[in-house]
């Protein structure tokens, strides 16, 4: 137990440091290229961040946890939301922009939908009664999304963004890349270790292989952008902590259990209903919050509300466990 306790502090070092290197060395690309902090974000560091999201649901997906797979992707994309911009917020208020309100939010949350829609249509609501899980042509169609949404970050990323103002000091590139590189070595390996040892510890209480992927591996999986978006809302990047979290969630969602399930489709046995709404619940909150209070911001109010929403859904699990 206090192997596994020591363990876990030395992930989260490691997260830490590496969280501030990752966004040193995005925000001096980002300069260096003209590349918006929010596209910056969504794609580079939002792939980074999503590392141990992906190696923890490819290996659950390999070894035949398909809830294991699924319940972290949807942990996650509900800890990014509700916990990690909750907090982000009461740090800094975020500001979003016009493709944010327009664009951006409102493809993942199709992504979500589209997600749950899939996994409905193996309970029979869309075709043939069939077992709940997620086929390899349904990988496919996730890769696709993936594609999709690759291609459009490229385009906006050679556009630029006008509506952005940085106060990022000038980088060497080759500083710039070695910060990305290590800061993405350290958030990949210190997660791995986090998740690793939490989930031994989790393993001893004898709780459900869902309940350990929804809260305790999301959260940990979710560490490298918790880290990233305080530390980026601390230095006054805010677009670049939005992008981050809405690059992961899409990445979760079509890259991570479209690789999972390509390489080995899986069944879902123990998710429940209220856990996928609660998935899309928290991406139109985000959507939503644009238009109250402070337009066009997410401010700490909002930023409290989530907190409390996050809180209650842990509660929720708690007692349905």
């Amino acid at each position: 137990m206090w192997i596994d306790i020591l363990w876990i502090v030395a992930g989260l070092v490691l997260i830490l440091v590496g969280s501030d290197w990752l966004v040193e060395g995005a925000s001096g690309v980002a300069r260096k290229y003209g590349i918006s902090e929010f596209v910056i974000g969504m794609t580079i560091v939002g792939i980074g961040t999503s590392m141990p999201e992906l190696v923890s649901s490819l290996i659950s997906a390999i070894q035949g946890h398909g809830d294991m797979a699924l319940g972290n992707v949807m942990g996650s994309n509900i800890c990014n939301i509700l916990l990690i911009l909750g907090v982000t917020a009461l740090i800094s208020p975020i500001k979003y922009t016009k493709s944010n309100i327009r664009k951006d939010i409102p493809f993942a949350i199709l992504a979500s939908l589209f997600l749950m829609l899939m996994l409905y249509n193996s309970f029979g609501l869309f075709g043939e009664m069939g077992t709940p899980g997620i086929s390899r042509s349904d990988a496919l169609y996730l890769l696709g999304i993936f594609g999709v949404f690759m291609i459009d970050s490229f385009k906006s990323a050679k556009n630029g963004n006008d509506e952005e103002e940085g106060n990022v000091k000038p980088m060497p590139m080759v500083k710039a890349l070695v910060f990305i590189v290590l800061g993405l070595a350290g958030l990949v390996f210190g997660g791995q270790v986090f998740v690793d040892h939490t989930v031994s510890i989790a393993e001893k209480f004898h709780v459900s292989e869902a309940f350990i992927s929804i809260t305790l591996m999301a959260v940990g999986t979710s560490l490298p952008e918790l880290a990233t978006c305080i530390v980026a809302a601390m230095k006054g990047q805010n677009q670049l902590a939005l992008g981050n979290v809405i690059g992961s969630n899409i990445f979760n969602i079509s890259l991570i259990l479209g690789s999972s399930a390509v390489i080995s489709p899986f069944e879902i046995q123990t998710i429940s209903t209220v856990d996928m709404v609660v998935v899309i619940v928290a991406i139109v909150l985000l959507w939503l919050a644009a238009f109250t209070f402070k337009k066009r911001m997410l401010d700490r109010v909002e930023g409290a509300i989530f907190l409390l929403c996050y809180i209650g859904y842990i509660v929720y699990l708690t007692m349905n466990v």
